[in-house]
């Protein structure tokens, strides 16, 4: 149910004239849809039996040390590990390998994560309140974003951003959501809910810091060198070759996080048998998913979603904004770790924030961005004219809204912008940015897409807070009017 949309409008776009596919890009298609799904079934089977629990487990042991030196060190270490490792970061790297060093966007991206894991770490030892952090920080983002304005390197902007998002990916977001479930749970007092989420959201400042301040230093050429999106003739040949690669870069990337939690089973956890037996077995159905979802993205989905965006943006524009806004609903159902982190929302909320409204506020968020996107393309204009705004409502609906919204919604962010949408979407709006402005837009015009996924689930998750808390209100207010506008000879006097 979470991969057929996409699938089907793909097919149905081939059926029109709007878009033509040979035998072999639609065979080649077929393939990457059925891997797809049934990557996702045992991605999300593997994350609940053993990322989730991996996580929870290590937080809280980490945190009945009493020792904030070694949780401090630990989650740096941690944080940066599994994002040097992540497989999406490594699809960024390689695709702005042209303008950036991938090896030194890879690591300070890691560092900067895991300086920001420390920074959400002491916000919940501190108890401090997320809203006012993000602003400190944003406020710092967008300071740094006008030197690299300054400096010449605004196009290297959209790919800052886009890092953000890019980083917590389906490895990272379960484990270090978790993480802090975990660590809130021993060290949290009333606010533990609200301070289990957040982690993922500080996350994804640090690797926009790290970028901003690699651009600005940065005095390499700024042209952008389009990727190969060509369907290969050897089909099998194609998404054998791609899965073995996908299997070394997903295993360097578990086998860190298993290492790492192999290493505090033998210091202070000591889980039972048992349960170390369950989470192995999760472990190997998150690894085969992994792999198998993200070949089915690679070698399927990235060579159709570019040669869809160069065909759409052909037609008229009001084609290519209205695809973008369809598909950008039917995409956030085929993220792997949106399930997840519905699933936990439901669960540490006590069912205050439902799976539904959740998904609901999601796919709407995501398909306006991607909209968005699209129009940025259509009238070349720079993404500081969506960013800053979007920030500000954000970080000024953080001040209205429960806190625990805030944290959800700048959860969700980072989780939005997950293997879909760098797989899929970004492709998309390459093709489409190569069609209607240059390759040598490609950089300024079609990167943004990612942060802009990312930065839409803020506003429409902390409006839904909103709503909810107004609704509240209201109903309270009639419930008192009803009372002030009771018969006075209906109550019985007992004197």
């Amino acid at each position: 149910m979470s991969a057929l949309p996409v699938t089907l409008i793909v097919y149905i776009l081939a059926l029109t004239p709007l878009f033509n596919l040979s035998a072999v890009e639609l065979i080649t298609f077929s393939i990457g849809a059925v891997l797809l799904i049934l990557g996702i079934g045992l991605f999300n089977l593997g994350a609940d039996l053993a990322m989730t629990p991996m996580g929870t487990h290590v937080g809280a042991g980490l945190s009945r040390q009493k020792k904030l030196w070694l949780l401090l060190a630990v989650c740096f270490v941690l944080g940066m590990l599994i994002t040097v490792a992540e497989p999406d970061l490594q699809v960024l790297a390689n695709q702005v390998s042209a303008v950036m060093n991938g090896t030194v966007l890879v690591y300070a991206v890691g560092i900067g994560v895991g300086a920001f894991l420390i920074v959400a770490i002491l916000r919940i030892v501190f108890r401090r309140r997320l809203g006012s952090i993000l602003m400190l920080f944003y406020m710092l983002l967008f300071a740094l974003a006008l030197m690299l304005v300054v400096s010449g390197n605004e196009k290297l902007l959209p790919m800052a951003f886009d890092s953000g998002g890019v980083t917590t990916g389906p490895i990272t977001v379960p484990f270090i959501m978790a993480l802090g479930v975990g660590i809130s749970s021993v060290l949290g007092d009333k606010k533990s809910k609200e301070n289990s989420f957040g982690l993922v959201a500080l996350c994804s400042v640090g690797p926009i810091l790290a970028v901003l301040m690699l651009g600005i230093f940065s005095t390499n050429d700024m042209t952008y060198q389009v990727p190969d999106y060509t369907v290969s003739n050897d089909i099998l040949g194609a998404f054998l070759h791609t899965a073995g690669h996908t299997a070394k870069e997903v295993a360097i990337a578990l086998g860190l996080i298993v290492a790492f939690f192999l290493i505090c089973q033998i210091i202070f956890l000591r889980l039972p048998k048992r349960k170390l037996l369950r989470i192995a077995i999760g472990v190997l159905f998150t690894y085969a998913g992994l792999v198998i979802f993200l070949t089915g993205v690679n070698v399927g989905f990235m060579p159709v979603g570019y040669k869809l965006g160069t065909a759409l943006a052909s037609r008229h524009p009001a084609v290519l904004i209205g695809f973008g806004l369809i598909v950008g609903v039917l995409v956030v159902l085929a993220e792997p770790a949106i399930h997840v982190l519905n699933g936990q929302v439901e669960d540490v909320t006590g069912g205050l924030v439902r799976k539904k409204s959740m998904m609901i506020g999601l796919c709407i968020g995501v398909g306006a961005a991607i909209a968005l996107s699209m129009v940025r393309i259509v009238f070349d204009f720079s993404l500081v004219y969506y960013i800053v705004p979007g920030y500000f409502i954000s970080l000024a609906l953080s001040l209205f809204v429960p806190p625990v919204y805030t944290a959800i919604a700048f959860d969700s962010g980072g989780v939005a912008s997950g293997p879909m949408t760098s797989g899929f979407i970004l492709p998309f709006a390459i093709g489409a940015c190569v069609s209607m402005q240059g390759a040598e837009s490609v950089l300024a015009d079609a990167f943004g897409v990612v942060a802009l996924v990312a930065m839409a689930p803020l506003i429409t998750i902390q409006l839904l807070g909103f709503k909810g808390i107004v609704a509240e209100r209201v109903s309270e207010k009639r419930a008192m009017k009803k009372i002030l506008d009771a018969d006075d000879q209906q109550i019985i006097n007992f004197m």
